[in-house]
């Protein structure tokens, strides 16, 4: 039996306002066996490590008030601010 190893890195930069920044990232590997579907497991590593930098940010970038205008700018209609406009 054939092991191949995947692996997946995603990382991104928020600006913060004020020449502030903050830069999370995450990697994850997974080792697959032939006949598995490794396009597919990569796929779910990257949706995977997304979203662990977003919840890793969101209690920054909520307490940014330069994120915080940004996004409620970005709204045509005012209303709240939800995690998807970041």
């Amino acid at each position: 039996m054939k092991f191949t190893t995947v692996s997946v890195s995603y990382s991104r930069k928020f600006n913060l306002g004020d020449y502030e920044s903050l830069e999370l990232g995450c990697s994850l590997w997974a080792q697959v066996e032939d006949g598995e579907d490794a396009d597919g497991i990569t796929q779910f590593l990257y949706q995977q490590a997304k979203t662990s930098v977003k919840q890793a940010a969101m209690p920054v970038l909520k307490a940014s008030e330069f994120q915080i205008s940004k996004a409620k700018s970005s709204k045509k209609v005012s209303g709240d601010v939800n995690e998807s406009d970041w």
